[in-house]
């Protein structure tokens, strides 16, 4: 068995596909004709897996070659997207929770989206609860996995799709064990108190001026966050991150932007803390690690992050949590 480069108990949850719920499938009656799919964005294992990667990530659009490189190069960086295992991870503490069985398809990579439904059906599941790995609604995310999932229309199963869950009460609060765990310790080694800077994945402004809930949700996800945590109003304020290298206007601000206003107010160190993401991948990875640290570093500041969701048990309660919800409003 392929050890996991991210220490998860000897077991590479992308290399082995490990699922605790394979060999155990006790239940009966309609609940056993269920199952749940998680869905993510997919990540490839290595730079060279790049190109054939952005063709799926762009519907086959050819992109720039400069793009293209500029995209392998921060994949080199960071080795690898550890984005895959930790779904996969996630989906296993949920299958083990609920004792369901609970698949994982991604839209631009192994395992596909379209393979996942294969699979669904060859086991004869009727209902299918899909959720996406992105908490906030956005027709650029939300929307893709579940034309994904949809296909031509004619799904052999019955499916209940999560919409979205960005005010998820266990969500805010797995978040908020996170930003605990680090930003006391962080505003300690600076000396003085750290404003924190909530951040989600930018999209293109024309997205939400034809109507995206995306912006608020995100934001509102945020400010969930914040209470829980039991930040004050003036400890905490909102920027979109990795915008988009293809042209056009993305919103904002910016992580840039937000540093620099924070420095004019006399800060000299800030605290990311990514709630639009619920594992480490190239945006946190690459874009927090190593590009804001560095942009931080130029303007005289440091930056601290929060340490991303991956295997919190808290996140598996919230997903526990959707997974019923459900169930009960069909009478499962």
């Amino acid at each position: 068995m392929t050890p996991c480069p991210l220490g998860l108990a000897g077991r590479c949850y992308c290399a082995n596909r490990v699922s605790s719920f394979a060999t155990s499938a006790t239940s009966s009656g309609i609940s056993a004709k269920t199952a749940v799919l998680l869905l993510a964005h997919g990540s490839p294992e290595n730079p060279d897996q790049i190109p054939e990667f952005l063709s799926y990530v762009t519907g086959g659009r050819p992109l720039p070659p400069a793009v293209v490189e500029e995209i392998r190069h921060r994949y080199s960086l960071i080795g690898f997207s550890p984005l895959p295992c930790w779904t996969l991870s996630q989906a296993d503490q949920l299958s083990q929770a609920l004792q369901m069985p609970v698949f994982v398809g991604m839209r631009n990579w192994k395992p596909f989206i379209a393979d996942a439904v294969k699979a669904i059906a060859s086991k004869g599941y009727k209902r299918v609860i899909a959720i996406c790995q992105a908490p906030q609604n956005s027709r650029t995310s939300v929307g893709l996995y579940r034309s994904a999932v949809s296909g031509d229309g004619n799904l052999p199963f019955e499916m209940d799709f999560v919409e979205e869950w960005y005010d998820q009460p266990l969500l805010a609060k797995a978040f908020a064990e996170k930003l605990r765990a680090g930003w006391g310790k962080a505003s300690a080694e600076n000396g003085a108190e750290l404003p924190v800077i909530f951040t989600a994945h930018s999209v293109p402004r024309r997205t939400i001026t034809e109507g995206d809930p995306y912006e608020r949700q995100s934001k509102e996800t945020a400010e969930l966050v914040a209470k829980e945590a039991g930040l004050a109003g003036e400890d905490w304020t909102f920027a979109f991150q990795s915008q988009g290298m293809s042209g056009g206007q993305w919103i904002g601000p910016t992580v840039e932007e937000t540093i620099g206003n924070l420095k004019a107010k006399g800060h000299r160190g800030v605290f990311l803390h990514p709630i639009g993401f619920l594992c480490d991948h190239v945006e946190v990875l690459y874009d927090i690690d190593i590009a804001f640290k560095q942009f931080a570093e130029k303007e005289g500041m440091r930056l601290w992050r929060a340490e991303s969701l991956n295997g919190s048990k808290t996140l598996t309660a919230a997903l526990v949590e959707v997974v019923i919800s459900r169930m009960k409003a069909r009478g499962i």
